[in-house]
């Protein structure tokens, strides 16, 4: 799959089958993370692979009852992974912490190979941070930033309806429209 067809087709999977994730597209995923741009090259960010049911319970229970990927955590993925980071081994500018782009960065690359994988992930961010930190025994240095559940998708989500490029793209300015 290239790069393109691998963005075009990515959807956020929350339903899984019982199918294992194999140990080498495990790694390719965590590969595709490590090698993501950084601030300064620091790679700030650290990965927690879960595939303990129990863990992956206390994980799920973590979230509120009415977040769509509780489920798929906690049940049907066969494994999750949390992503962390520190927000000191990053840069921070005009008021900005980069860790969260470092690490967004990082997941965002991971969960484009799980598609290019055949594999369906789903970006979490709704969850409460004691719990995972206590959960997964995380250094009080790191913030957990994401979690995704991974696995085969049970069926591929539809598109979602995306802006045209017109609506959020400008040329020079703010508000002077980009004709491409």
């Amino acid at each position: 799959m290239d790069i393109y067809e691998a963005l075009k087709e990515r959807r956020s999977v929350r339903k899984y089958t019982s199918d294992p994730v194999p140990e080498d597209k495990l790694n390719r995923l965590l590969e595709a993370g490590r090698l993501a741009p950084s601030w300064a090259n620091k790679q700030c960010w650290r990965f927690i692979v879960v595939k303990d049911p129990e863990k992956k319970e206390n994980l799920a229970s973590a979230m509120p009852k009415d977040n769509p990927a509780r489920r798929a955590v906690g049940e049907t993925a066969p494994l999750v992974i949390v992503l962390c980071a520190d927000p000191e081994a990053s840069g921070k500018q005009d008021g900005k912490d980069y860790y969260l782009l470092d690490s967004g960065l990082a997941m965002q690359q991971l969960m484009l190979a799980a598609n290019a994988e055949g594999l369906g992930t789903c970006w979490v961010a709704w969850f409460d941070e004691a719990t995972v930190r206590e959960a997964c025994a995380v250094p009080p240095e790191y913030r957990i930033v994401a979690i995704t559940p991974v696995g085969v998708p049970e069926k591929q989500p539809s598109p979602r309806p995306r802006k045209d490029l017109s609506e959020i793209t400008y040329a020079e300015e703010w508000g002077r429209s980009y004709t491409g």
